[in-house]
């Protein structure tokens, strides 16, 4: 067999290396729009600078220079690019200022608008519009009218004489439609949410466990409360607060039994907890909340990872604000979402109680 003349191998470009280890080239690889306004990037080779999510052709990373500022690069002798326009408003911006101006007409709305009438608006297809409001917002457009129409209904209840007042205040054409939506949009029947809840029934019992006290409430659909605490009157206090005119009764020997399981689930998430859970909240929250009991014990995930996870990445500071709401300690698992650098956070039930449940769980 004849052997062949060995070739050469080429030598990597020395000037590759810096760029490519600058933590800022992996956002210009990302197209990352958040990154927009922190730096800007210039390719030698067409004399152009850019921001990090410009949808051009990406440059080989030996020929990029990075820059803090327009003026900056302008002075090294690049000119703005024609297609992210780095000097203007980002796209992010753009999208977000449409996007806030189809919120306010949707609030204005008697109905809510169809899909088409506010693509058309803001003058996209309804599949990009559609997918560029949801990652704005983190919920569809109907999903959004849905909400805000929530938050109406939870208004006009509180100021309207009666609930079939507050039913025509709030856009409905029919009692029954409303009817339908209610129970979901409050978490309990219009008169009860009327009435503070003062037609619900909650059994609650405080409780010592490994991470001070635990007070656990549940309705008749299922735990409604696992609040962690050192003060047993604040713990009530704060229940009382959410609840302000339910009757609330202390455990039976039934929910006793309920309770004790609670305490060993906090003790030993590991051991995964069976009772049912009546879980309260927007839309959003519940998507949210589900997205976070899908993080197995042992692991950890970040606000943004969960941002991503239910569809909005864009919507990080909402997902912690839906951490921070949670009323469900450990059984919807908060406690698990850290900082992007891996870092502890912001805990409703203080940070030392948040490393002490990730600390068992990775044990």
């Amino acid at each position: 067999m004849q052997n062949l003349p060995a070739v050469p191998m080429s030598e990597p470009n020395p000037n590759r290396l810096p760029t490519v280890l600058d933590p800022r080239w992996e956002a210009v690889v990302r197209r990352d729009a958040s990154a927009d306004g922190q730096f800007y990037f210039a390719v030698r080779t067409t004399g152009v600078y850019c921001r990090p999510s410009c949808s051009s052709r990406r440059a080989l990373p030996e020929n990029v220079q990075f820059f803090a500022t327009c003026d900056e690069a302008e002075r090294a002798g690049f000119r703005a690019c024609k297609r992210c326009r780095p000097r203007g408003a980002s796209l992010s911006e753009r999208r977000g200022t449409m996007v806030a101006a189809i919120c306010a007409y949707i609030e204005s709305c008697e109905q809510a608008p169809s899909l088409a009438e506010l693509a058309e608006r803001a003058r996209m297809s309804p599949y990009h519009f559609h997918r560029v409001f949801k990652a704005e917002t983190g919920l569809s457009p109907k999903g959004y009218a849905r909400a805000h129409r929530a938050r109406k209904v939870r208004g006009t209840l509180k100021r309207a004489p009666n609930v079939t007042r507050a039913i025509m205040d709030a856009g409905y054409g029919s009692g029954g439609r409303f009817y339908a939506e209610a129970s979901a949009l409050l978490g309990m029947s219009p008169r009860e949410y009327r009435a503070g809840g003062a037609e619900l029934e909650l059994r609650y019992a405080i409780s010592s466990c490994s991470l001070g006290q635990a007070l656990i409430a549940r309705s008749a659909r299922g735990l409604c409360a696992i609040l962690l605490g050192d003060d047993p009157k604040a713990l009530l206090a704060d229940l009382r607060a959410r609840f302000p005119a339910a009757r609330l009764t202390e455990a039976d020997e039934k929910f006793a039994r309920q309770v004790r399981e609670v305490v060993r689930f906090i003790d030993e998430p590991r051991l995964g907890l069976k009772l049912p859970l009546d879980v309260r909240g927007t839309a959003f929250q519940q998507r949210v909340w589900e997205a976070l009991r899908q993080v197995p014990a042992g692991s950890t995930a970040s606000y943004a990872d969960i941002a991503r996870r239910i569809g909005a990445p864009n919507s990080v500071r909402a997902v912690a604000q839906a951490c921070a709401a949670n009323t469900l300690a450990v059984a919807i698992p908060c406690h698990r979402v850290v900082r992007s650098d891996g870092a502890l956070s912001g805990y409703r039930w203080g940070v030392a109680r948040k490393r002490t449940l990730l600390a068992r769980e990775s044990a």
